[in-house]
């Protein structure tokens, strides 16, 4: 009787116990961050072009935000999630890409599933609508991880993959930004662009799907005016581009830098064997190693925390995910 009437108190008070106690917080089933250049508008332009860009960048951060609550895998997400950022003209990457010093496009792009490591990335390539699906399959239908130049525009060629001609990539603002930089370096002979403006420019999405795998892309057109193939970190892994199983990670800025000191990887590396947070790595990264105006990135670790920040006036950027945060923005002191 005493043992009956003590397992009968127990299991009162593991049911008051189960009534009583707070329910568990609901888990981020999915997330997801977009960005579109470091390079952005001055803070002081006309309200119009300050929607247009929030407005582009809500179109292409809902797209990704739709794939996702379907159940759509987070490669899958992060190559239409460019795609759509490469066909808008406001954007250096695709149409709209920079021109270099000859006034052509070379444009450069990169994929990564961290879930496997595999990873495929393209750089110079002038005649591919579409880069970041260039990379991809660079991933999947080679054992390559980076083709270049005329080979990479083969390669595409040779699988079917959508052509247009170098100019399909014109825009007037682009050109006007190029006659400026020359006229620049005409008389200063710096092949840097003072304006940091003119040195950034790329877009990326970084995705936690719903099984927990991440995954990161970035695209480009390069540094207004560059010379001689100039390749900056967009295609270089782990430079401007990483996803393993902490983060993945998109960049955008001086590629020179985001090179030198690895700071894609530098981020999963620091929460790897440093035991830091995402957001701990991150901002050792953007304010403690890289210099102001370098840029900044994007980020989202396994379990669906998400970063978004940058040393430069502004960051065209974007964040989702399942328990209904969404939100754009473009400047750092935005509601």
């Amino acid at each position: 009787m005493r043992l009956a009437a003590v397992t009968f108190a127990l299991l009162v008070s593991i049911l008051m116990s189960a009534c009583t106690s707070t329910p568990p917080v609901d888990t981020i089933r999915w997330a997801i961050a977009i960005h579109g250049g470091a390079g952005t508008l001055d803070p002081n332009a006309p309200a119009a072009e300050q929607r247009a860009y929030e407005e582009a960048l809500t179109r292409a951060l809902a797209h990704g935000r739709d794939m996702l609550a379907r159940g759509a895998a987070a490669l899958d997400v992060c190559e239409e999630v460019v795609r759509v950022l490469e066909d808008d003209p406001l954007f250096n990457a695709g149409v709209g890409a920079v021109f270099n010093e000859q006034g052509e496009h070379e444009l450069d792009a990169s994929i990564m599933d961290g879930s496997t490591l595999r990873c495929g990335a393209c750089a110079g390539v002038r005649t591919v609508r579409h880069p970041v699906t260039l990379a991809r399959r660079v991933m999947t239908d080679t054992r390559h991880v980076l083709l270049a130049g005329e080979g990479a525009d083969r390669f595409a060629e040779s699988i079917g993959l959508e052509r247009v001609p170098n100019t399909f990539f014109d825009t007037e603002r682009r050109r006007r930004a190029l006659e400026q930089v020359l006229k620049e370096r005409e008389r200063t002979g710096a092949l840097l662009p003072s304006d940091p403006q003119h040195r950034h420019g790329t877009v990326g999405c970084v995705v936690r799907d719903r099984d927990g795998r991440l995954a990161a892309a970035t695209s480009t057109g390069g540094m207004t005016g560059k010379r001689w193939g100039r390749v900056g970190d967009t295609p270089v892994l782990g430079a401007g581009n990483y996803a393993d199983g902490f983060a993945a990670i998109s960049c955008t800025g001086t590629g020179e830098e985001f090179i030198r000191h690895g700071v894609a990887r530098a981020v999963a590396a620091r929460m790897q064997f440093g035991g830091q947070t995402l957001a701990e790595a991150v901002h050792a990264l953007i304010f403690e190693t890289l210099q102001k105006d370098d840029g900044g990135l994007i980020a989202v670790d396994a379990e669906g925390n998400l970063v978004a920040d940058y040393n430069s006036t502004g960051m065209y950027r974007g964040m989702a995910d399942s328990r209904g945060r969404f939100e754009v923005r473009i400047f750092r002191d935005e509601p």
